[in-house]
């Protein structure tokens, strides 16, 4: 696997400071974000430079039970083409469920979900990710997520899940020390017992992550400094097998610069001390060998474990649609908890999906909070209890605005007359034209809104 080296999260915000650290050998940036024909300048700097990028994707859903969307894969590849990257990576996660295969409409979540770890959700993420595979120029990665809420009736561990996932498809894995953290305190998972389990050969890179803790839950925020039992399981990595990469990710509340290069520095302490402190033994750089528990030597491979899955059991793939579209309308449309789950848990998620859903569209849509002013979130949060997205963040903050405004809302006519403009120049298909006939369109929804 290529040497990355200590990298950083790339976000447009702290894109000039990114330039200016010193030993930043690589970064990451959201896939989504990233528009191939149009690359950010900063990116095409760094790239210029020998830096190497590395798109991360959020939106494939590779552990949900539909086949993965080919224009999200075609607009993955074309990314990393544009971005001449060496890997491409996705989350081991659903975003998504519902739609054709319960026979009702998509909906989303905005969020990375756990996929339950039972064989029947394992047989279809691999060929979940032996589709991906197919459809990429450059080899791809998945990361374990972080979760608040565990399945009922798992049968692996996560160490175990992430074994046998990369034994049967040759993927590689992007562990999230972070999100290994967070499970030891939501789920009472050992982070310790999980990087026993997984091959530490198929390790392509490593992410630091910060987080914060509230009345007993971990939220992987990204937005706060990395602590000290994060920096203790990458510490624990580092003296099995030297990672390829380790990555910082920061993606709100950016402190300044100095701080991030300060936390960069403890991530290069603290792989430098672990690679010393195991300097004789085996392992240190390289895999003994020591397969574990029930495992067979001879390395990950595709096809190295369980015999051929095909194209996976279509019942398989009805039966995790119909678990997965339950919790999702449960924690997005508030309907019954499905049975096994922690009521309590369940509860804090869908408050933490709403919150995020809120926090998002404010950022696609800033105009809607300068509208709504101090409301602005309270009225979305009673919007979204009754109303899922299905269509993803910025079409959400569209039909935000026109509930609204078909509720007569906001109150204040120069508030709701600025919103009713802000929805009429963004809702058609292209950007408003001086044409008579864009013009007339418009008015004409202006009618169809009062009415």
């Amino acid at each position: 696997m290529e040497r990355l080296g200590t990298g950083i999260g790339w976000r447009p915000e702290i894109a000039d400071a990114v330039e200016r650290m010193p030993g930043i050998d690589w970064v990451e940036t959201v896939a989504e974000n990233v528009c191939p024909g149009h690359l950010p300048e900063s990116l095409v700097r760094l790239r210029e430079r020998g830096v190497t990028v590395v798109p991360h994707g959020v939106s494939l859903g590779l552990g949900g039970a539909d086949r993965p969307d080919e224009a999200r894969l075609a607009a993955l590849a074309e990314c990393a083409g544009a971005l001449g990257s060496p890997l491409v990576t996705e989350h081991i996660a659903f975003v998504r469920a519902a739609g054709p295969l319960t026979a009702s409409r998509t909906l989303e979540a905005g969020h990375l979900l756990p996929v339950p770890r039972t064989r029947d959700a394992l047989d279809i993420l691999c060929e979940n990710i032996r589709i991906a595979q197919d459809a990429l120029p450059v080899p791809l990665a998945v990361e374990n997520i972080a979760a608040l809420i565990s399945w009922p009736g798992e049968e692996m561990t996560e160490g175990q899940f992430l074994y046998d996932l990369a034994d049967r498809t040759g993927v590689r894995l992007l562990i999230d020390v972070a999100n290994l953290h967070t499970n030891h305190v939501n789920r009472g998972e050992d982070p310790a017992r999980a990087l026993d389990e997984l091959p530490v050969e198929a390790i392509a890179y490593v992410h630091v992550a910060g987080g914060f803790e509230r009345d007993g839950v971990w939220h992987d925020s990204h937005a706060h400094p990395v602590p000290q039992p994060v920096l203790d399981i990458l510490a624990d990595l580092a003296s099995r097998a030297t990672p390829p990469g380790v990555l910082l990710e920061r993606d709100e509340n950016f402190p300044e610069p100095d701080e991030l290069e300060r936390e960069l520095s403890a991530i290069r302490q603290t792989v430098e001390k672990a690679r010393t402190g195991s300097a004789g033994h085996a392992g240190a750089d390289e895999p003994t060998g020591d397969t574990g528990p029930g495992r067979s030597a001879g390395g990950v491979g595709p096809g190295s474990g369980r015999g051929d899955d095909g194209d996976g059991d279509a019942s398989a793939r009805e039966r995790l649609a119909l678990a997965q579209a339950a919790l999702l309308s449960c924690l997005v449309a508030g309907t019954p908890v499905p049975e096994g789950f922690d009521r309590v848990r369940l509860g804090v998620q869908a408050r933490a999906l709403a919150a995020k859903r809120a926090g998002v569209v404010a950022k696609v849509a800033p105009e809607l909070p300068v509208i709504l002013g101090e409301a602005y979130r309270q009225v979305f949060l009673d919007y979204a209890q009754s109303r899922p997205m299905t269509r993803g963040y910025r079409r959400d903050a569209l039909d935000f605005a026109e509930h609204l405004l078909r509720a007569g809302l906001p109150e204040d006519a120069g508030a709701r007359r600025r919103l009713r403009d802000w929805w009429v120049e963004r809702s058609g298909p292209t950007p408003p034209s001086r044409h008579p006939a864009a013009r007339l369109a418009r008015a004409t929804r202006r009618v169809l809104l009062r009415h």
